[in-house]
């Protein structure tokens, strides 16, 4: 049997990371095959206490304290303290199925497999809207995604999948392959330091599209994934799609500068090469913003056209910031972000 190593980073969400642990709890895998790494990102609540009554229940929970802020400070010290070379990655506000790490550890059971993810089915707090649950509806293969609630449905057969299609909450992956990658980008920084968001998971995700590995999709690798209510309000999609301009900016000056300026040794004259091309992207914003299109009432339009202008501020934004701080010039061009 594959031995497994959950990371959960976690921030201050004690109520919901007692939900994840009790899921874990309750695996159809066995107990001495997996452990479970609680990644505590600073946190002044009780999540090391309620990490602690998890213990004589998962005997193999480890509890790690990092201070510094930020997702991908609190995966790669989840990543550098595995005893596995297979990592199950989770976020604190979910609830795995039974058989999530048996699902995980049968796909990994073929070597040529890089990544698995399975359905991350939304668990509401509360009544939906009627134009959240339009946009949940499915297409005409059947799939239903929505990717800002960070939930997905693709169906009842194992098969390949587009990395694009496996989400950062259900999101497992070899060692090797990850810091093959580069490790994660930046990702869900405090809204006092957005400045500093990054593409987290996308990266990772366009870096094994590039290479072609394969990618599976198990229907029993699922979990169900917390919609509160504060994230089902129009505010809430405006602010999520404010900081998606931030992480395209993010993407597209990284993508530009490595493109470009690859074979630049001159580290000030990257940053001023790279600042000279940095551009509003047209095209990517209205493939965007077909991700939200719904019903043509008013309301609807007019949540579109907020969507539509608060991404735009988003990019912007960040375009500005990096243009005229050097800082976060410097931060936004380092070559990966493991420390």
């Amino acid at each position: 049997m594959i031995f497994l190593s959950v990371i959960i980073p976690t921030r201050n969400r004690s109520k919901y990371l007692s939900g994840a642990l009790e899921s874990l709890a309750k695996q159809t895998y066995p107990l001495d095959k997996f452990e479970v790494l609680v990644i505590d990102n600073g946190s002044t609540d009780n999540t090391s206490e309620v990490s602690a009554s998890f213990k004589s229940r998962i005997p193999q929970l480890r509890y790690f304290y990092e201070e510094k802020p930020g997702l991908h400070i609190g995966r790669h010290l989840g990543m550098k303290m595995a005893k596995s070379e297979i990592l199950v990655y989770g976020d604190d506000d979910i609830e795995a199925f039974p058989t999530w790490l048996e699902a995980i550890a049968e796909s990994f059971q073929d070597p040529h497999v890089v990544l698995v993810g399975g359905k991350n089915m939304p668990k509401f707090e509360i009544e939906p809207p009627d134009w959240i649950m339009e946009m949940w509806e499915k297409d005409r293969k059947g799939r239903r995604v929505l990717g800002y609630l960070s939930i997905l449905d693709l169906g009842d057969e194992i098969r390949e999948i587009s990395p694009k299609h496996v989400f950062g909450c259900n999101f497992s992956i070899r060692k090797k392959n990850l810091l093959e990658a580069g490790g994660f980008h930046p990702d869900a920084m405090p809204q006092e330091l957005i400045r500093y968001r990054g593409d987290g998971e996308s990266h990772v995700s366009r870096y094994i599209l590039e290479k072609s590995y394969k990618v599976l999709y198990h229907p029993k690798a699922s979990l169900y994934h917390l919609v509160p209510a504060s994230r089902m309000t129009e505010e809430y999609f405006c602010r999520r799609v404010y900081n998606q301009g931030i992480s395209d900016s993010f993407s597209q000056i990284r993508d530009q500068y490595l493109q470009t300026f690859q074979n630049k040794h001159n580290f000030k004259q990257m940053i001023s090469s790279a600042k000279k091309i940095v551009r509003w992207p047209a095209v990517k914003l209205l493939t965007m913003i077909k991700q939200f299109h719904i019903n043509d009432s008013r309301c609807d339009k007019e949540i579109q056209k907020k969507i539509k202008a608060t991404y735009q501020a988003g990019w912007l934004y960040h375009q500005e910031l990096f243009k005229n701080d050097a800082s976060l010039a410097e931060y936004v061009l380092r070559r990966n972000y493991i420390e």
